[in-house]
């Protein structure tokens, strides 16, 4: 089973290298967009473009990833918001585990019926605890899911359930605030859960700014998501890149 991905990301994370990832959501980018944004990630030395959506209605997963790979060598990783996003085309899938939620189907009852798909699908596939985290706002997540987020003055209950994620065998922790989050994740509950694992961990939503992204990276976040913000603002990407990749080998 391939895992160059995977294992770019733990040489990272041992490095104290930080990464930058560019969400694509498919339904949101046409092409005209998405050359801009990988023109722009290649300027800025954009580690991962990660591809998905919560929803993904319009049908051009594909061809969104093949107009990616055809202009660029940076890696593309799927990052689902159903069974039916999968592409053969991408290098790896965040097989997502909602570890945050108390809804079995998207613990482990999608993960079944996709199973086969994924299998055949040939991808590096990186099993990953996801963690939904309440940022202010409701989000599409929460709302598909049928989950309520993890409060986000909790960090207790986050850690425990990053230490339980980890322990159950994920490879990867991913604490989501969502698209359009009114507050990001704080910095407090970032570095709690980071110091009390030894696994990568991403973050995401609500990141609005290069110096939040700084911060986080200085928290202990491992891998940097931004989507929305870029969405209104394509310029970000340059900052957001040169902040996050500024934290190289900061220890908490």
């Amino acid at each position: 089973m391939k895992q160059a991905i995977y294992q770019q990301f733990t040489s990272f994370k041992q490095q104290g290298r930080k990464s930058f990832a560019v969400l694509i959501d498919p339904d949101k980018a046409d092409n005209k967009q998405i050359d801009q944004l990988v023109q722009l990630g290649q300027e800025a030395k954009v580690d991962y473009f990660f591809v998905g959506g919560s929803l993904v209605i319009s049908d051009t997963l594909d061809a969104s990833i093949q107009q990616i790979k055809a202009c660029c060598d940076i890696p593309v990783v799927l990052f689902p918001g159903s069974p039916s996003q999968v592409s053969k085309y991408a290098d790896a899938l965040l097989y997502l585990s909602l570890i945050s939620g108390r809804n079995p189907e998207l613990l482990i009852g999608q993960h079944v019926l996709s199973a086969p798909t994924v299998k055949r699908s040939g991808l590096e596939i990186i099993s990953t605890g996801y963690m939904v985290v309440d940022g202010g706002a409701p989000t599409t997540v929460s709302y598909i899911s049928n989950a309520a987020p993890l409060p986000s003055d909790k960090a207790d209950i986050a850690t425990c359930t990053a230490m339980a994620g980890e322990m159950l065998g994920m490879k990867l922790i991913y604490m989501d605030a969502g698209s359009g989050a009114k507050q990001p994740i704080s910095t407090e509950m970032i570095e709690k859960v980071s110091s009390n694992i030894s696994i990568p961990l991403i973050v995401g939503g609500g990141i609005t700014a290069p110096e939040k992204a700084y911060m986080n990276c200085k928290a202990g976040a491992d891998v940097i998501v931004v989507g929305n913000a870029i969405e209104k603002d394509v310029q970000l990407i340059k900052e957001i890149s040169a902040a996050v990749h500024a934290n190289a080998n900061i220890k908490v």
